[in-house]
């Protein structure tokens, strides 16, 4: 595939597709974009469609990332946090520095309901970029529309893992507890 050769409708849906479940990292839309030899709006596009047919393909502030159902054993647990815009990267970063992959925040508003945002980090160098993001694009964190209340949904290989790090959100003064 070179660079210059424009791919249309269906085979550049199907050349997106292969990219993603063939890679375990994601693709901005922008890499799509030149790969693909089309504007990111129409990879926007592509993504929704192929979101459409049920492909499992996440958006995250990485880039696209598709969903692979071959994991390998994972526990999961949702725990729920307290803190101000300026403590999320030191409450990230206590998460993966206990290997814990943050997978989303998740807040109640009180007119939408429950609204959820992928976060997807698991190393420190991935939480320094989703900060970049975050600054870079002058976004608002969803915790400051519940006074710092928010949920994240984290995972790792390991239960110990999801308790060590939960201890140490919990001597950081993070975590509520029930």
């Amino acid at each position: 595939m070179t660079e210059t050769k424009k791919l249309l409708g269906e085979d550049r849906r199907n050349y997106i597709l292969s990219l993603l479940k063939e890679n375990s990292r994601p693709f901005t839309g922008t890499e799509l974009s030149k790969l693909t030899n089309v504007s990111r709006q129409i990879i926007v596009g592509d993504i929704t469609l192929l979101k459409a047919k049920n492909e499992p393909i996440l958006a995250t502030s990485q880039g696209y990332l598709y969903i692979q159902d071959s994991k390998p054993s994972i526990y999961e647990k949702v725990i729920a946090c307290i803190h101000t815009p300026e403590k999320t990267e030191e409450e990230l970063t206590i998460l993966v520095d206990h290997g814990v992959t943050v997978k989303d925040v998740k807040i109640e508003h009180p007119v939408y309901g429950d609204l959820t945002a992928s976060i997807l980090v698991s190393s420190r160098s991935e939480v320094k970029q989703f900060m970049k993001k975050v600054n870079s694009t002058k976004a608002s964190y969803l915790l400051e529309l519940t006074s710092g209340i928010h949920l994240h949904t984290i995972s790792a290989p390991t239960r110990e893992a999801l308790l060590e790090a939960e201890e140490a959100l919990r001597k950081a003064d993070f975590l509520i507890e029930d």
